[in-house]
């Protein structure tokens, strides 16, 4: 037989019979047991680290899971590992995992990094099964037996009362799965209705076991039913690795409970402890009732139709910032300031901490607060976006509406010229004018093509953005387009006919002609330039208004030559009625070939030279109001530029004077109001910040390159400021609260303090569990390694950490040192009190009460012992047992 583990050690958890087995590996139901087990055990433990193993012989090949396997079962820090994917740094890492084991005093044999690395799924296992002896079976001790033997005689003392189970070994005393099922009912007969199991359905127990542990106890599945039924003999190291799992799930320790405190502190203090909770539960109910009806508000995102319905939308948001969120943010402060002071006046009292309702604590609420900070983020993120999308509808629409009207005014009649039949009974001379003037037509149909692509264009963007008058929009564009088609049609209908008369027909007026090609462009030119001239534009920024006005400024360079040509053409028309008057050609006075006459383009170029002054005085407002735009900008950049780091350095400043320990708790408190005073006089300038941000918003200003900080961070970082500062004091009044009730000297408050930061490695305030027990034994406690110093430990905790956060406050770190070191009342000085007062009757009357004690606190304690009033022979008094039980309850005196 080769073995994996010596058989000759000393240590109890290596007896020869749990010697790895190699032959019995080549039973492959035994192996799939130890692969599955072995497997959920490693993830019970890995996944504390964050991670686990799928394959247990390939995940471990290189090292890096196997050292941090060993970490964290072992508490300890290995070497540190080699990164490297090469085949000697994977060798080196499982060597340091062996070395590691080894140096726990178990002795490998046949056992090298190069099988681990190889993946030999043998020697995988018997690694593991080392480990798992190791440090899950040995330390295990039931009266003077260990390991193996331990474990067995605890399942077998706690199954003892159970019928029809017999434990007396590993493997087959388990196939029936009902000693599983005694060993969950024995420590938690809720979860099992043991009755109702059955010896002869061996599946359906073992499957409850597995499920309830895995649901209740956070036992992994490390088994399956199948596997153990369908297998003559289970295999032993996986039912000990499990069972094992159960052994330290019910070890652990029984919370200790504590009593008792004077009489009168303990009236006084429970009267305001219960008013305190009243105040904290009605606080935190109206909080969160404001906090539930206004969320839906803020995540309501129903568009509006106009930007006026939009602006009012963004006037109510910032009401809401300005008046309603303010007084709810003091609120939600006050409300962590009351839990505070009241878990320290309980801490304090020796009583339990205050547990609000269910759905109020203070985490509840903060919760919800983040969930209405989100949904204020989102809506205003949202309303921003919905004013840029309205006010580029609004543009569209307009833009579209422009277009469309130069468009129909242009076709207005085209048709009906189009349909004519006046070359029925033309000259030849009309007859190739109508020709001509069609041509001309025909060059103006195609001019105006671009624009009836953009009307397409424009339509279809409004379409795409959800324009609220969509339908009216796309009636209009699909009239347009469908009478484009039918004038199409129509001229090319017209051409065909006039070209069919044009061979009777020679004559031609060649200045007209040239008139009419010439002056129909110029026409487009000068519409296009008027459509443009009177287009209106939306700029956000100085380059953007500079980039209009440069191109606005490149056409006027070109209206020189534009007058030339219009001059050219007022000579072909006035050359053309020279010749009509030289030689009385009979042409009615208009030109056969263009409707568009001299007087028409002297009116649309007196208009264009109207507009162009008109369009420079427009830019140069743009240009002024972005000047102003860009100088709010850099205003508000300023501003929050200084603003934003001055409250990041108060926060630190505030996190250092907190853990500093410089004269006395008072002295720290003064400091602390100076700082708070200090803070709250900055508030101005945040109120200046305020308005500036404003104006911003009130411009319609999106975005700004000056700085980095928004109000959103300015808001956000100023409350946080302030809810420090008041947490931070309310901590040192606590803290000078308990050290006057405990009678703590300055001397013991540096030294508790000074214990306390050096063990604050990361400067949180807080210790963890393990930097907590290490500064209990700097202090002179004496906390073992073994079982009862565990359980002594988890004591302490209890007290510290009652709600199960995971840390340690200063506050309640001083609580528990204040408890071992300082003289208080106890609870047998307290009812050696009540001797005194009875004298030997060994009783007090209610009439002694009123006299001995503070008017609220007598009538207080006669009411908390108004149920016990009768139980002597003396009517109207209460003897020594019924007093302690009315103070303390049944079990603590």
């Amino acid at each position: 037989m080769d073995h994996y583990d010596d058989p000759q050690q000393t240590n109890d958890y290596m007896q020869p019979e749990e010697d790895w087995d190699r032959d019995l590996l080549l039973d492959p139901a035994w192996e799939k047991q130890q692969r599955k087990t072995f497997t959920a055990w490693c993830n019970s433990h890995l996944r504390k680290a964050g991670t686990q193993i799928e394959n247990i012989e390939e995940d471990f090949r290189d090292g890096l899971k196997l050292m941090l396997l060993l970490e964290v079962i072992s508490g300890e820090r290995l070497a540190k590992p080699e990164r490297g994917k090469m085949r000697v740094h994977k060798i080196s890492n499982v060597n340091k995992a062996l070395d590691f084991i080894a140096s726990k005093g178990v002795k490998l044999v046949s056992i090298g990094a190069e099988e681990i690395v190889d993946g030999n799924v043998k020697m995988t296992l018997g690694m593991i099964w080392t480990i798992i002896l190791r440090f899950a079976i040995q330390d295990i001790s039931v009266e003077e037996t260990s390991a193996k033997e331990g474990l067995l005689l605890w399942c077998q003392r706690k199954t003892a009362p159970y019928k029809n189970v017999n434990i007396q070994n590993f493997h087959i005393s388990w196939k029936d799965g009902l000693g599983f099922c005694a060993l969950i009912h024995r420590h938690r007969p809720e979860l099992i209705d043991y009755g109702k199991l059955r010896k002869d359905d061996p599946l359906t127990n073992l499957n409850t076991a597995f499920d309830v542990a895995e649901k209740y106890l956070d036992i992994p599945k490390m088994l399956d039913a199948e596997d153990i039924i369908g297998t003559l003999r289970p295999d032993e190291k996986a039912i000990m690795t499990y069972v094992s799992c159960y052994y330290h799930a019910f070890s652990g320790a029984q919370k200790a409970e504590t009593a008792a405190n004077r009489i009168c502190k303990v009236l006084a203090v429970n009267q305001e402890n219960e008013q305190l909770m009243e105040d904290y539960e009605k606080l935190a109910s109206d909080l969160l009732e404001w906090i539930r009806r206004t969320i839906p508000w803020l995540e309501n995102r129903a568009p509006e139709n106009t930007m006026q319905a939009m602006q009012q939308k963004l006037e109510d948001f910032r009401d809401y910032r300005r008046l309603h969120k303010p007084p709810k943010v003091q609120e939600k402060c006050q409300l962590e300031i009351n839990f505070n002071t009241l878990q320290t006046k309980l801490r304090l009292s020796n009583r339990p901490a205050f547990m609000p309702s269910e759905g109020k604590m203070v985490s509840d609420i903060n919760n919800a607060w983040g969930g209405l900070e989100q949904a204020e983020k989102g809506y205003e993120e949202w309303l921003l976006n919905e004013i840029r999308r309205l006010e580029r509808l609004d543009h569209l629409a307009e833009k579209f509406r422009q277009k469309a009207s130069i468009h129909e005014s242009w076709t207005d009649g085209k048709e009906a010229m189009l349909q004519q039949k006046d070359y029925e009974t033309a000259t030849l001379s009309e007859i190739k004018a109508l020709l001509k003037k069609h041509e001309a037509f025909e060059s103006d149909l195609a001019a105006h093509q671009d624009r009836v692509e953009q009307i397409a264009a424009i339509a279809q963007e409004l379409n795409e953005l959800d324009y609220y008058d969509s339908p009216s929009v796309n009636a209009r564009c699909q009239k347009i387009c469908d009478q484009w088609d039918n004038l199409g049609a129509l001229t090319q209908k017209r051409r065909e006919a006039l070209e069919r008369t044009e061979k009777l027909l020679e004559t031609i007026d060649q200045l007209y002609l040239e008139y009419a090609k010439r002056a129909a462009p110029f026409n487009n030119w000068m519409e296009g330039a008027m459509e443009d001239l009177q287009d209106t534009f939306i700029v956000h920024t100085i380059e953007e208004i500079q980039g209009l006005t440069t191109a606005h400024e490149q056409f006027k360079a070109t209206l020189p030559d534009a007058d030339k040509e219009r001059q050219a053409i007022l000579g072909i028309h006035n050359e053309v009625s020279k010749i009509v008057q030289t030689y009385h050609v009979n042409m009615a006075g208009t030109n056969p070939y263009t409707t568009i006459t001299p007087h028409e383009i002297n009116g649309k170029w007196e208009h264009v030279r109207q507009l162009v002054p008109r369009r420079d005085q427009a830019l140069m407002e743009e240009h002024a109001r972005q000047q102003q735009n860009e100088r709010l900008r850099k205003q508000f950049g300023a501003q929050a530029n200084v603003i934003g780091p001055w409250i990041q350095t108060k926060m630190e400043e505030i996190g250092r004077i907190s853990i500093e320990m410089h004269g006395t708790l008072e002295d720290q408190l003064n400091h602390l109001r100076q700082y708070e005073k200090s803070i709250v006089n900055y508030k101005p300038k945040i109120d200046q910040l305020e308005g500036d941000h404003q104006q911003i918003q009130e411009a319609l200003i999106f975005d700004n390159k000056h700085t980095n900080y928004t109000m959103e961070h300015i808001r956000v970082g100023w409350e946080q400021l302030l809810t420090t500062i008041a947490r931070t004091i309310n901590e040192v009044e606590n803290q000078i609260l308990t050290r006057d009730a405990k009678g703590i000297s300055q001397e013991q408050m540096n030294e508790f303090r000074a214990s306390f930061n050096h063990f604050d490695r990361d400067h949180s305030g807080t210790l963890g569990p393990e930097e907590f027990k290490a500064c209990l034994i700097s202090l002179g406690y004496d906390i073992g390694n073994d079982a009862q110093g565990e359980a002594e430990f988890a004591r302490i905790m209890s007290i510290v950490d009652p709600n199960r956060l995971g840390v340690v406050t200063f506050q309640a770190f001083i609580d528990f040192m204040s408890r071992e070191t300082a003289d208080t009342d106890t609870a047998d000085q307290v009812m050696a009190s009540f001797k005194i007062l009875a004298g030997d009757k060994n009783y007090i009357t209610v009439d002694e009460l009123r006299r001995e004690l503070p008017p609220d606190q007598a009538e207080y304690c006669i009411a908390r012992m108004a149920p016990y009033n009768g139980r002597d022979a003396v009517p109207g008094a209460l003897d020594y047992m019924s007093f302690s039980t009315a103070l303390y309850g049944e079990s603590d005196l």
